[in-house]
C-alpha cells in the first residue's frame, strides 16, 4: 500500500464521514413527514438552487458526458447541454413559483403524485397508483446508474473490485438518506455541487495550461487534428434528428420529481429568482467544465501514454485528476464523482419513497396511520429501492449514459406534461391526466426499445413522442369529460395567491 494510495484513501474516507454526519445530525429535525419529505419548506434558495442542479446532474456530468466527449461525441454533448441549460431555465421560470403556491393551495401537498392527486381531485386514487408505479421503476433505473458510477470510481481510483465498489456507495447512501430525509439531502447536496463547482474550474483550467507546457507541448493543431480522428463520421453524421433528440433532454426538466420538488420546498416565493440565477451559473459553469475536461482528455491523457477504450471512456474525469494533482488532492477532487452520484441517488431515493409511504401507505392502505409509522415505511422503501438498483447494476459494464437517458425520458414524458398542464390549464381533468400518465408511459418504453433500424423514426430520442403523446391525450380526454366545479373554484383560488 504506497503513500499515495494511503493519502486518497483519507480524502474518501473523510469526504464519506462527512456525508454520514450529515445525515446523523438532521435526523432529530424529522418531527413529522412534511420534515422528512420537504423540509418544512425551510429551505434558502443558495441551498435550493445547488441542491437541485447537484440532484439532477448526477454521475452523468462526471462521467457520462465526458465518456461521450472522449470518444468523438462532442456535438451530442455541446447540443444536450444546450437543451439542458434552456430546459432548466424554463422549469426554474414556469414552473418553480406557480407549483410552491400550486401545492400549498391543493392540499398542502409534500409529494408529486399527491400534487397531482389534490389538483385533479381524483377520487378513484388510479393516478396516485400510476404515479408512484412510474416513480419507482424509472427511480430504481435512475439510481442505478447511481451505483454504476459509485463502482467504476472505486475501481479506478483503487482498483477495488466492481461489486465491492457498489457495495460501499450502497451503505453510504442509505446511512445518510434514511436517517437525515430531505434536510440531509439538500445539505449534502449543497457540499457536493460545490464541490463539483470547484473540481470543474480548476481542473479545466489546468487541463488547458499543462496541454502547452511540459517537456512534450501540445499545440492547437495537435489537439484539432486529435479530435478530428476521435471523432470520425461523427460530425457529418449527426443530422437534425440527432440535434432535436439532444435538445428534447430540456423536456425533462418539467417533470423529474426529485428536481421539481425542491421548488415545493424553497423558503418561499421571493427567493426563487435568486435560486434560479444561482442554478443555471452552476449549470453553466459545470456543462462547460465536462465537455472541456472530456474532450481535451483525449490529448492531455496521451501526455502520460493513457488511452482509454470504450467501456472506461466514462473515467476520463477520474484519469485525468489522479494524473493532475497530488494524491490527497486528487481525492478531493475525485470526491467529487462521489459527489455526483450519490446527490441524485438520495434525491431520487427519497422522492420514491415518499410516493410509496405518503401517496399509497398512507393515502390508500393506511389513513389513520401516525407519522411514525409513514417514516418507518419511508425508511424501508429507501432500503428495498436501493437493493432492486443494486441488482441492476451488478453488470461492470452497464453505461451510466444508458441509464441516466432512459430514466431521464420516462420521467420528462409522463409527469411533464402534466405539471405544466395542472399549473397552467383549468380545465384538465383526473381522467386526462390518468389517460396522459399512462399513454406517456407506455409511448416511452415501447419507443425505446423498438431499434432505430426498423424506421429511422425510431431514432429520435423517446422522450419526443412520449411527451407529446402524454400532452395530447390529457387535453383530448379533458375536454371530453366533466371538469369539477369544486377544482375549478380552487384554481382561481390558487392564482390569485400573492407572489
Amino acid at each position: 500500500m504506497t503513500a499515495q494510495f494511503i493519502a486518497k484513501l483519507l480524502a474518501f474516507v473523510l469526504y464519506l464521514g462527512i456525508m454520514i454526519y450529515v445525515g446523523l445530525k438532521n435526523a432529530s429535525k424529522n418531527n413529522s413527514s412534511a420534515d422528512f419529505f420537504l423540509g418544512g419548506r425551510k429551505v434558502g434558495p443558495w441551498v435550493t438552487a445547488l441542491s437541485a442542479e447537484a440532484s439532477d446532474s448526477s454521475a452523468w456530468l462526471l462521467m457520462g458526458l465526458p465518456g461521450l466527449c472522449y470518444l468523438g461525441g462532442i456535438q451530442e454533448s455541446v447540443w444536450t447541454a444546450v437543451g439542458l441549460i434552456i430546459g432548466t431555465y424554463l422549469s426554474w421560470l414556469f414552473v418553480a413559483k406557480p407549483l410552491r403556491k400550486c401545492s400549498i393551495a391543493f392540499g398542502d401537498s409534500i409529494t408529486i403524485p399527491e400534487f397531482l392527486s389534490n389538483r385533479f381531485k381524483d377520487k378513484t386514487h388510479l393516478l396516485s397508483i400510476v404515479s408512484v408505479i412510474f416513480i419507482v421503476l424509472f427511480f430504481t433505473i435512475y439510481t442505478a446508474s447511481g451505483f454504476v458510477a459509485c463502482a467504476k470510481l472505486f475501481n479506478s481510483v483503487f482498483g477495488l473490485n466492481y461489486h465491492a465498489g457498489l457495495a460501499i456507495g450502497l451503505v453510504v447512501i442509505l446511512c445518510y438518506t434514511i436517517t437525515g430525509g430531505y434536510t440531509a439531502v439538500c445539505t449534502t447536496d449543497f457540499i457536493q455541487g460545490s464541490l463539483i463547482f470547484v473540481a470543474f474550474v480548476i481542473s479545466t483550467i489546468i487541463v488547458i495550461f499543462s496541454i502547452g507546457s511540459g517537456n512534450t507541448p501540445v499545440s492547437v493543431s495537435d489537439v484539432f487534428n486529435n479530435f478530428q480522428t476521435l471523432a470520425g463520421t461523427e460530425l457529418q453524421s449527426f443530422n437534425g434528428m440527432g440535434i432535436v433528440s439532444a435538445l428534447a433532454w430540456g423536456l425533462g426538466y418539467f417533470g423529474m420529481p426529485h428536481i421539481i420538488v425542491r421548488f415545493m420546498g424553497i423558503r418561499s416565493n421571493s427567493e426563487i429568482g435568486k435560486a434560479r440565477r444561482i442554478g443555471i451559473v452552476w449549470m453553466v459553469i459545470s456543462y462547460i467544465g465536462a465537455i472541456l475536461i472530456g474532450t481535451l482528455g483525449t490529448v492531455y491523457l496521451k501526455k502520460y501514454g493513457i488511452t482509454l477504450d470504450s467501456v472506461s471512456a466514462e473515467t476520463v474525469f477520474s484519469a485525468t485528476m489522479q494524473n493532475m494533482y497530488p494524491a490527497f488532492i486528487a481525492g478531493i477532487f475525485l470526491c467529487a464523482i462521489l459527489a455526483a452520484s450519490m446527490s441524485t441517488a438520495d434525491s431520487q431515493l427519497l422522492a420514491a419513497s415518499s410516493a410509496v409511504s405518503q401517496d399509497i401507505f398512507k393515502g390508500l392502505i393506511k389513513k389513520d396511520a401516525e407519522e411514525k409509522d409513514v417514516l418507518n415505511v419511508s425508511r424501508f422503501t429507501v432500503f428495498l429501492i436501493a437493493l432492486i438498483a443494486l441488482f441492476m447494476s451488478l453488470n461492470p459494464n452497464s453505461s451510466i449514459f444508458s441509464l441516466v437517458s432512459f430514466a431521464w425520458s420516462g420521467f420528462g414524458g409522463t409527469f411533464g406534461p402534466l405539471v405544466l398542464l395542472a399549473l397552467y390549464w383549468k380545465r384538465t381533468t383526473a381522467a386526462g391526466a390518468i389517460a396522459g400518465l399512462v399513454c406517456g408511459g407506455i409511448v416511452d418504453v415501447i419507443w425505446h426499445y423498438i431499434p432505430s433500424s426498423v424506421a429511422p423514426i425510431f431514432g429520435l430520442y423517446e422522450i419526443v413522442p412520449a411527451f407529446l403523446a402524454c400532452l395530447i391525450v390529457t387535453v383530448i380526454v379533458s375536454i371530453c369529460t366533466k371538469q369539477d366545479e369544486e377544482v375549478a373554484a380552487k384554481f382561481e383560488e390558487y392564482k390569485k395567491m400573492e407572489d
